[in-house]
């Protein structure tokens, strides 16, 4: 009897600590992280919110990309340095699904149970719009990298930055550039945006500078997500405008060139905005990306000097060497981001973990800071319609040249001539 009670007290017991390790290895499925495995307080534990999955997955891993180059270079030079230390930075992932509501729960869970230090921002402005209220909520500092639209700068958020401007300061440029800067530019054009805040911010900037120009807007559709772009594109084509223009992200963008090319429709020029940076662009539509224009407000061609980076060319470098492919304009953004967080928390000296009144603290540096990096000199508006953006970057006309990304405007800043029209879809 003895040896039965003692047999089942083992096996109780083996069972415990068999469901104990199991507990041990179930925690958040979706927080995953990198860096040393060292307790809060040796090291800045650093929430990155992004699109891993769902319909925006291209340019969410474009995010962490940039977030991931800062991060990595930041705990090979062995840390942030606060103080006469320096502490390396532990980064948790969370995967927003492409979708704000999604989003949301997700960065309430990295900042109450991660415990993170500050956020480093979503790909999508909706997933930022649904994002920064919870920011706001906890008071903890989020700046992104990749969004733009002014909806969010105009809500005010007093935890939310961006080092990205605002597309209705950018998205002019391409335009002026198709317009006034070609001779015999643009006299008509047709616009199409996706209904969500970043394109249709995109198609009203195009709208208005095309009309400030002189330009005739034939077809102006704003469609829900998952729209086929065929039949739209069917009925554009009988218009026949110079310039067809789409408010999307990189997903959507690839549809339209496809199904143009299907209906055997080429305008003078496509015109679109983020996406055709992206690596992805090129990579999927090879010859049929030629000569599409779009915005930006960096490319690999600037060499800017930066302190952790040295320059914006030995940036490229090391992330080129890292993901095989030159970053874009967004993930540069992503890399600046953490970079500016990185010198608030050197100006700060506060060590980790972060206490509420340091989260507070760094707001105010965030105010104030302006910070040599890859874009140049760094700082946000600390007032109006664009509060906490990054307004002082000029923005760039880009154009899909021989597969590589080339500034094509303004005429100051083009460093090879604008393509116009289009060649033929069997001509490139």
């Amino acid at each position: 009897m003895r040896k039965r009670i003692n047999f089942l007290w083992i096996t109780a017991f083996l069972l415990c600590l068999a469901l104990a390790v199991l507990s041990a290895g179930c925690g958040n499925k979706e927080a995953a992280t990198t860096g040393d495995s060292k307790e809060q307080g040796d090291v800045f534990k650093v929430g990155v919110l992004t699109s891993l999955s769902g319909a925006e997955v291209y340019g969410g891993n474009i995010t962490k990309r940039g977030y991931d180059t800062w991060a990595d270079t930041v705990n090979q030079k062995g840390g942030i340095k606060v103080g006469d230390k320096q502490y390396k930075v532990q980064m948790f992932y969370a995967d927003d699904q492409s979708d704000p509501a999604s989003g949301a729960d997700a960065v309430e869970r990295m900042i109450t149970k991660d415990k993170v230090d500050f956020i480093l921002g979503p790909y999508t402005s909706g997933v930022t719009l649904a994002a920064a209220p919870i920011c706001e909520k906890y008071k903890v500092p989020m700046i992104t990298g990749s969004a733009e639209s002014p909806m969010i700068w105009q809500q005010k958020f007093k935890y939310t930055f961006g080092t990205i401007p605002a597309v209705n300061l950018t998205a002019s440029y391409p335009v002026n550039t198709l317009v006034s800067d070609i001779p015999g530019g643009a006299k008509t054009m047709a616009i199409l945006a996706v209904n969500d805040a970043f394109s249709k911010a995109v198609a009203e900037s195009f709208k208005a500078t095309a009309e400030k120009l002189g330009v005739k807007v034939v077809k102006y559709d704003i469609v829900p997500a998952g729209t086929d772009f065929t039949p739209l594109l069917g009925a554009i084509k009988g218009l026949n405008p110079d310039v067809v223009a789409v408010g999307g992200h990189e997903k959507e963008h690839m549809e339209v060139i496809k199904s143009a090319k299907s209906l055997g429709f080429l305008p003078k020029a496509f015109l679109m905005h983020y996406g055709v940076t992206n690596p992805d662009f090129v990579k999927n539509l090879g010859k049929d990306a030629e000569a599409v224009y779009g915005a930006s407000t960096w490319t690999s061609d600037l060499d800017i000097a930066d302190a952790l980076f040295e320059s914006s060319k030995k940036f490229v470098e090391t992330y080129k060497t890292k993901w095989g492919d030159e970053p874009d304009y967004t993930a540069t953004g992503c890399t600046v981001a953490g970079e500016v967080f990185g010198a608030a928390l050197e100006k700060l000296g506060a060590k980790p973990p972060l206490s509420e009144s340091d989260r507070e603290a760094m707001v105010t540096v965030l105010e104030d800071i302006k910070v040599d990096t890859l874009y140049g000199a760094t700082s946000f508006a600390k007032e109006g319609d664009n509060y906490h953006n990054n307004t002082g970057l000029e923005g760039l006309t880009i154009q899909i040249q021989g597969g590589a990304v080339k500034i094509v405007g303004p005429k100051d800043k083009k460093l090879a001539e604008p393509i116009y029209p289009a060649p033929a879809w069997d001509k490139r």
